[in-house]
């Protein structure tokens, strides 16, 4: 790989060079690009099987128009360093950008470095961007803008100042409506509203607008759906798509924390009040079940986000024109490891769903367990839509995949990090963590789906381990912004 100072120092004279290739590449009529990102979505849709109650067939739609990635993995398992490797193709190690608190834009190692719908943009596309596609939180009225790339875009909505609109809610007064002792955003509520009215109906409503205009040039769309993340508040019907008394939980086994470092088992970064939440939720009658059917309930909301996505697409006329990718930005625990949200590396919060649809490319119904990562999306894209790859990414392009997903070889593993010097190696039968301290966990896929039995200490395995060990990142930065 190039090294990253020499790779900033050429990228305005790469622009440069490439610019003489805009008009050529807009003359031979380049693919329109279609992203959806899907926020806090682990595994729990219908074609990935995560949980059997799972109900998206919006989703599963898609899928079936090309191909499903059913082994994909996250970057970080953190919002801000997942979007942020994910939209610069730099891995969190490599950028220091490791927490929600790192604002990318200021990262000495970013500077120079375009994200893919700036990128797009510089090659002639028009961009448009809604929604959360950056870090941005509703915690705080000042989240809502979060960390935008306010060049990257033509025109964004609600604004590039602010990628999170108002939208109808509980009122603070009745929050949590769980009754929960303090857990933020930690709730959930069926409310009486429209879709529209939800900031992802917002969101969605104005990329419809945007799908169904003509245009001179190819055009670079990208839509972030809020929904799962927290609070599980959207409207009533998704619950009652759900009912609370035939919801199945996730399946644990009472001492999965048995075997684990202390690290992992209590002293990671927010564990505590990981457990903490985990006990309140046994400790409440009923709690576990509701919050299950408040996740599936927003999975179900954001599903019909895509659908709508989807029909304004084909009512458009350039479906047959358009790469569609649809992915999240990292998995989620619902009680699985005595744990909820994310900040993990274990499976629950690294497995993504990854869908490519890419015409005259993909297959129709095509899918493969191949392992691969989301810092692979930056170099697929620009391979797919016949621009050239910006030299710093660290990613590998899946079009070899996407063209042969039976006969292609595949050596690749997914690296996930989680704060600085802690990482998961996933390949397409083991996952092998090593954390800052040294110590190690290790699951066979094959005979252990649910990541309940650590062989990290069997000496049988150190080849093994050796062997993982060798995808771990050798460049681990200090955080970025001094955090």
């Amino acid at each position: 790989m190039t090294d990253l100072a020499d790779t900033i120092s050429t990228y305005p004279r790469l622009v440069s060079a490439l610019a003489l290739l805009v008009l050529a590449s807009v003359a031979r009529g380049q693919p329109d690009v279609l992203l959806i990102t899907i926020d806090d979505l682990n595994d729990w849709v219908g074609v990935m099987g995560g949980h059997p109650q799972a109900k998206t067939p919006n989703i599963d739609r898609l899928a079936a128009r090309g191909m499903l990635f059913t082994n994909a993995h996250a970057a970080s398992t953190t919002c801000n360093p997942s979007r942020t490797a994910l939209m610069t193709g730099l891995r969190p190690s490599t950028t220091g950008v490791y927490t929600n608190a790192h604002d990318w834009r200021v990262a000495e190692e970013l500077q120079g470095i375009p994200t893919f719908p700036r990128y797009f943009r510089d090659q002639g596309y028009q961009t448009l961007g809604a929604g959360k596609l950056f870090h941005a939180h509703t915690w705080s009225y000042s989240g809502l803008a979060g960390y935008n790339d306010t060049a990257a875009w033509d025109a964004f909505y609600p604004s590039a100042e602010r990628q999170l609109p108002d939208e109808v809610s509980v009122p603070d007064l009745n929050r949590p409506v769980n009754k929960n002792p303090g857990f933020l955003g930690f709730d959930w509520s069926g409310l009486v509203t429209e879709d529209w009215a939800m900031g992802d109906g917002q969101v969605v409503s104005w990329a419809e607008q945007q799908l169904m205009a003509q245009g001179s040039r190819p055009r670079f769309m990208a839509v972030g759906i809020f929904r799962p993340h927290l609070p599980w508040y959207v409207p009533q019907k998704y619950f009652d798509m759900h009912p609370l008394d035939t919801i199945e939980l996730p399946p644990v086994t009472e001492n999965d924390l048995d075997d684990l470092p202390n690290v992992a088992s209590n002293q990671q970064p927010g564990r505590l009040q990981q457990l903490e939440m985990h006990d309140w939720v046994l400790g409440t009658t009923g709690a576990w079940r509701a919050a299950v059917q408040g996740y599936l309930a927003s999975v179900s909301f954001a599903d019909a986000m895509v659908g709508q996505l989807m029909d304004a697409l084909d009512r458009s006329d350039r479906a047959n024109e358009t790469i569609v990718i649809l992915l999240t930005d990292h998995g989620y625990h619902l009680g699985e490891k005595k744990r909820w949200r994310k900040y993990s590396l274990w499976e629950e919060s690294t497995h993504v769903p990854l869908i490519v649809v890419a015409p005259g490319v993909t297959r129709p119904g095509t899918r493969t367990d191949q392992v691969v990562s989301l810092m692979d999306v930056y170099p697929t894209l620009t391979e797919l839509a016949g621009l050239p790859s910006p030299p710093h990414l660290e990613g590998t392009s899946l079009r070899p995949l996407l063209e042969n997903p039976d006969n292609t070889p595949w050596d690749h593993a997914a690296i996930t990090t989680y704060q600085r010097n802690n990482h998961a190696v996933r390949t397409d039968r083991y996952r092998y963590i090593r954390y800052a301290d040294g110590t190690e966990e290790l699951y066979d896929h094959t005979n252990d789906p649910y990541e309940w039995t650590n062989l990290a200490g069997d000496p049988s395995f150190s080849a093994l381990k050796d062997n993982l060990a060798r995808w771990l990142p050798q460049k681990n930065v200090m955080p970025a912004n001094g955090g």
